[in-house]
């Protein structure tokens, strides 16, 4: 179990999402945006304003964002609207309620767009070239919450976080898509054919609780108007990890590829470094990815238990 932050009023925006229900379960004293209210609108500040009266936390945690990066392409300006100006909505709500503590933005690794081989891994002085409009609406946030870290009331960090998984993601993501197929084929509830999207590619993935660590102590002991990249450091195939998730179920299946899931934009290989993460905060990655998949591939398998 992580350590509680050192604070008990940890404000995770958010908090319904994947990062920020693990969030919430291994920090007792978090307090998620919609547990305080369920008609919080990130980009009312009214209504942020009303809640911040009433609930005053000593750091922030900005997770709400629409992160589904097909999503963005169908619909830009309303991810645009939730990612950037609900991030400044709710900066501005914090400056008028009296806030005096640290905020941490969680960005995206897909901020640095296409990044040749010759520039792996990527660091965070990396030029930033985002290729879709999910990642241009989190550049925004981030250039905005970096203005607020030299301009306003209180100390502003900004974290880029690269592939992370777990238990109770969305299989609208790839390795949870790949074993929620498969614990279905183990159910008996489909035939063994796994329908993927490009597979021939490398990503640099994390265990959620990594994640979640890295963010604790980015809030305790990062920089004001810092930007850390948090990855693992290590480059998988996605094909590696694919196999891997079929020897941990046990089952044999035919993988078709779908060009319908290939995504616009791709890039081939990903690889980044936490060395200034780690040289700032300590922290090191400690989840392995055998028993990062094992805690996925459970938790699809439960759930269509007989």
């Amino acid at each position: 179990m992580l350590q509680p932050p050192k604070t008990a009023q940890l404000l995770i925006t958010g908090d319904k999402g994947f990062v920020g229900q693990h969030g919430l379960a291994c920090w007792p004293g978090a307090t998620g945006l919609s547990t305080l209210s369920s008609n919080v609108d990130i980009c009312e500040k009214a209504s942020l304003i009303d809640l911040l009266q009433k609930f005053k936390p000593d750091r922030v945690l900005h997770l709400a964002a629409l992160s589904f990066v097909p999503d963005s392409f169908a619909a830009p300006e309303k991810t645009f609207e939730v990612n950037f100006l609900g991030t400044l909505r709710l900066l501005e709500a914090l400056a008028e309620t009296g806030f005096k503590g640290r905020f941490l933005l969680a960005g995206t690794g897909d901020a640095y767009g296409l990044v040749g081989a010759e520039s792996l891994p990527i660091r965070e002085s990396h030029p930033l070239r985002p290729r879709n409009p999910y990642a241009v609406s989190k550049v925004a946030a981030e250039a905005l919450c970096y203005q607020w870290s030299q301009t306003g009331p209180f100390e502003v960090m900004m974290a880029r976080p690269f592939n992370h998984i777990g238990a109770g993601q969305a299989p609208t993501f790839a390795l949870s898509d790949f074993a929620c197929q498969i614990a279905q084929i183990a159910a008996g509830l489909k035939p063994p054919v796994l329908t993927v999207g490009d597979i021939d590619v490398t990503r640099d993935f994390s265990d959620v609780s990594d994640v979640l660590r890295a963010y604790e102590l980015i809030l305790s002991n990062g920089q004001n108007g810092a930007v850390y990249n948090v990855c693992s450091g290590t480059e998988w195939s996605v094909r590696a990890l694919l196999e891997k998730l079929l020897i941990i179920a046990g089952v044999k299946a035919e993988i078709v590829q779908d060009p319908a899931r290939f995504r616009r934009s791709e890039q081939p290989r990903v690889c980044a470094s936490h060395a200034k993460l780690t040289e700032h905060t300590g922290w090191l990655p400690q989840v392995a990815i055998d028993e990062t998949l094992l805690n996925l591939y459970s938790y699809w398998e439960n759930k269509f238990a007989k």
